[in-house]
């Protein structure tokens, strides 16, 4: 019996192991909608398809296999972008599939007819139109295949309505064996060894490549033979477990005034693990361009004059992780080594109590230290950007990789909501919290009501200030007023009850950790509304360089 295009590409899915697909139909693209009822991967019908892109790439980045997100042609692909880019730029393996018009009219200007592949190659790895029924299937395989290989990012593929209907009489591509990549070189292995022996203050800069389950467990164990001290980015959090925190310095991104900057600054050997520049550039810790660094990843480093390694160890990072715990043998920091990061230690859990705020409003630190007291190690924590985003990195302690998600690449408003809904179907048994702010909530508070719909355990904290603050204190840092960056009230509360979730507001501490625990008690999605006060925003950039504004 012949299939229709559709069919195959449900099928390829299937093969392909893919547990959720998102998107919204369209007439372009239903006839998959229409397939999908009867077998395949689970619907998860979102409400905008940005949102619907940022939870295909929490599952990228939460599981290692691409998430999959589906949307119609016109405004329905293109309001895949940001999601998109979003995913290439920071890591996430994501296959986007989007309909277009019959391929008899994609050279005339009609109804929803736009260049989709041109419009996507540059913010993806893959960007391609499918001109045949019986293609289908090998360009989903491809597709698949490239957005989970070193680096890992957004494939896409517009498929005409005709390629959709049109019949198929091959059959499904299985999924192949992914490539493995190998162990870097022995010699190298081995200089970088000699390398760490002869250094009097070696340091771990780890990032977002380096924190998967693999590498982490090499990570850890190198550290635990060693005694390392390591600096994680925002996307590295929870590569050090909570045994091992001794031996943990900070994260950096953002400006350069944290614990971690000091270290690397101090270290006469940085050894670079899955860092990606974009989660911040080397320029911000290596100003001075003095830094010796040794770089151990998937891909080879991109260089400029802030970032020139003295050797690069190429292949799987976890492989040659364990090659290099094996050849280091007895190894001990120096004593002055020693004392100097336990000064930085000290330094690093300072200014965390006497913190002041205005009345029925919470300091950062306070929302902060609440959440510390709540959020067990296996919970999941997503963060959207913000100002608030600049203070969990900084001082939320996470034990797990994975498990604080920031999006440091892009920076992109909205992803928080989003990403919890995903992180809620991948890790069914947890309580998922997210946070934003008041801005960034609203880009895809929509999503409240799938999240009903799926009655999801969500517990979501918005820190609430009336305005863009992370633009706002930055303008008056360089104009000495800010512009543009107030908005109206919204009572979040009665947001919440609309769409049939719980509305609770905190104006204290006391009042934020009894919130919390009435959220994590709650079944299905709980807002909790938190008026914060920023007024010590202006000592993170006290510091910063000349060209640190985001």
């Amino acid at each position: 019996m012949k299939k229709k295009g559709a069919n195959i590409i449900v099928e390829s899915l299937t093969n392909h192991r893919v547990p959720y697909i998102f998107g919204i139909p369209g007439a372009k693209i239903d006839g998959l909608f229409d397939a999908l009822e009867d077998n395949g991967p689970e619907l998860i019908v979102a409400r905008h398809e940005q949102n619907a892109a940022f939870m295909a790439q929490a599952i990228g980045r939460l599981t290692g296999e691409p998430g999959v997100v589906i949307a119609t042609s016109g405004p329905g692909a293109s309001n895949l972008a940001t999601g998109l880019v979003t995913a290439t730029a920071e890591g996430d393996p994501v296959l986007a599939l989007a309909g277009q018009v019959k391929r008899s009219d994609l050279s005339k200007l009609t109804h929803q007819s736009m260049n989709n592949a041109a419009l996507f190659s540059p913010i993806t790895k893959y960007s391609t139109e499918v001109q045949d029924p019986e293609t289908l299937s090998e360009n989903i395989a491809n597709a698949y295949r490239i957005a989970k290989t070193a680096k890992k990012g957004a494939s896409f593929l517009s498929i005409p309505q005709d390629v959709t209907d049109g019949e198929v009489t091959g059959e499904a591509i299985k999924p192949l064996c992914a490539p493995k990549l190998g162990i870097a070189d022995k010699a190298d292995i081995d200089g970088v060894v000699q390398k760490i022996k002869e250094a009097k203050l070696p340091v771990l800069l780890v990032g977002m490549r380096a924190s998967a389950e693999a590498e982490t467990e090499a990570i850890r164990h190198l550290v635990k033979k060693t005694g390392l001290p390591v600096v994680e980015t925002f996307q590295g959090a929870g590569i050090i477990s909570r045994d091992l925190e001794k031996h943990f310095f900070g994260r950096v991104g953002l400006f350069r005034n944290q614990p971690g900057d000091m270290l690397l600054k101090r270290s006469d050997l940085v050894i670079a693990v899955g860092y990606d520049p974009i989660e911040y550039e080397a320029r911000n810790w290596n100003a001075e361009k003095d830094a010796r660094v040794i770089v151990i990843d998937e891909a080879p480093m991109e260089i400029d004059s802030y970032m020139q390694p003295v050797v690069e160890l190429i292949g799987s990072i976890a492989k040659t992780i364990e090659q290099v715990s094996a050849a280091c043998g007895e190894y001990a920091l120096t004593e002055d080594s020693s004392r100097y990061l336990e000064t930085l230690q000290t330094k690093l859990s300072s200014g965390e109590q006497d913190v002041h705020s205005a009345a029925d409003t919470l300091h950062p630190l306070e929302i902060v230290d609440a959440l510390q007291q709540k959020v067990t190690d296996n919970m999941t924590l997503t963060v959207d950007v913000g100002s608030h985003y600049i203070w969990m990195a900084r001082h939320f302690r996470s034990y797990e990789p994975r498990h604080l998600l920031f999006s440091n690449g892009m920076q992109t408003l909205g992803v928080a909501l989003p990403w919890a809904i995903a992180a809620a179907l991948v890790r069914p048994e947890e309580k998922i919290i997210s946070v934003s702010g008041d801005g960034g909530f609203l880009f895809s508070a929509q999503e409240l009501e799938t999240a009903v719909r799926l009655n999801q355990n969500i517990t979501h904290i918005i820190w609430n200030d009336g305005a863009y603050n992370m633009v706002e204190f930055q303008e008056e840092m360089k104009y000495n007023r800010s512009s543009g960056v107030k908005f109206g009230p919204v009572d979040f509360v009665k947001y919440a009850e609309s769409f049939g979730a719980k509305g609770l507001r905190a104006t204290s501490k006391e009042g934020l950790l009894a919130a919390i625990d009435e959220g994590l008690a709650t079944d299905g999605p709980v807002i909790i509304d938190v008026p914060v006060d920023y007024s010590d925003n202006a000592e993170l950039g006290k510091t910063m360089l000349p060209d640190q504004f985001y």
